[in-house]
């Protein structure tokens, strides 16, 4: 077989920080897009941009996030810093004349996503819920507009791990921690996507940890309309778990693990009739390997390169901001909030 030729044009990359997310998941995805290279990366820390750099094969190494935005070969930055630079650094970077790719959830609060609305009209920015790349999503999403599950009704979400560190930014609260900023919002984003429709109101209640103020445990109903909901559970302090379960009025469909799927190998979804309560009765589909920060650094590269829509931007990331508003906003209040 012959080897497959290098596409002409590659969008050229540049890492901000040197954070897990990027250096274990992100930048290996991105590297296998053929429509992507990976040119530079920064932290405020030289050492480790260059160690990040040597060990994944990255050319240019900065001691700050300045100096890789001023270089010209630089044309996409992705931003994973923590959730209370997500915003600035975006804004920064496409006023550098960079588009950009911010890791979720794009802001602190809707109102600090709409300041998003400042970055130059020709520079693509999109949050990076990297699920909405997945063959397994897609083919989740495909099921249910086929009908063969019947009307959709209610999505089902469980999201938990435990990380009990302080020194974790995801244990801080006054820099955007907590469990529902971190992996609520891929439960909404997940209804949205299946139901292709907007939520109408929210209600929800939230515990929160005596030392880090954070969120550690929430629950919400989220109203679609027309008898359609999402229910969700996400905590930062229970044992590992998640799953993602439609419900329709003749069928489910179950992906097994819906947001850490595993990069590059094969995942699994249940379509099940309900017939038989052990899900003796369910099919089982073996969705073939990805990678879906590769899908997502791909789509993204296109639409730089090729002009190809995105249907995700930054209104879509303001909605889902919203929605998370609401969530923070139904505890304090106590009751539904209209969205």
């Amino acid at each position: 077989m012959a080897a497959q030729s290098k596409p002409d044009r590659r969008l050229r990359w540049g890492i901000i920080s040197t954070a897990d997310i990027g250096t274990k998941k992100v930048i290996p995805g991105i590297q296998r897009s053929p429509h992507s290279e990976v040119v530079a990366i920064a932290s405020r820390d030289l050492k480790r941009a260059q160690t990040a750099a040597k060990q994944l094969g990255i050319p240019k190494a900065y001691g700050s996030y300045d100096e890789l935005l001023a270089d010209p070969d630089v044309d996409a930055v992705y931003n994973p810093l923590p959730n209370h630079l997500h915003v600035p650094l975006t804004l920064q970077a496409t006023k550098a004349g960079k588009h950009v790719l911010c890791e979720k959830p794009v802001a602190i609060t809707a109102a600090e996503a709409e300041q998003l609305r400042h970055c130059p009209k020709d520079r693509v920015v999109m949050e990076a819920f990297m699920v909405r790349f997945h063959p397994q999503w897609l083919r989740a999403r495909e099921i249910v507009k086929s009908g063969e599950i019947g009307e959709l009704k209610t999505v089902n979400v469980v999201f938990s791990y435990h990380n009990v560190d302080p020194n974790n930014v995801r244990n801080m609260a006054d820099i955007g921690g907590g469990g529902i900023l971190d992996i609520g919002c891929y439960p909404v984003v997940g209804a949205r996507f299946l139901f292709g429709s907007e939520p109408k109101r929210v209600v929800s209640v939230i515990e929160r940890d005596p030392n880090f103020r954070t969120d550690r445990l929430a629950g919400a109903l989220v109203d679609f309309g027309g008898g359609r909901h999402l229910n969700f559970t996400c905590s930062t302090q229970l044992v590992p778990f998640q799953s993602v379960q439609a419900f329709g009025t003749k069928g489910r469909v179950e992906i097994i693990i819906p947001f850490n799927a595993p990069q590059g190998e094969a995942t699994t979804i249940l379509v099940d009739t309900g017939k038989a309560l052990d899900r003796s009765s369910a099919r089982r589909e073996t969705i073939a390997p990805s990678d879906q920060y590769t899908a997502q650094a791909e789509a993204f590269a296109l639409a730089v390169l090729e002009g190809k829509s995105l249907p995700y931007g930054i209104e879509d990331a303001i909605q889902n901001m919203r929605i998370l508003d609401a969530i923070f906003r139904s505890d304090v209040e106590g009751g539904w909030i209209k969205l």
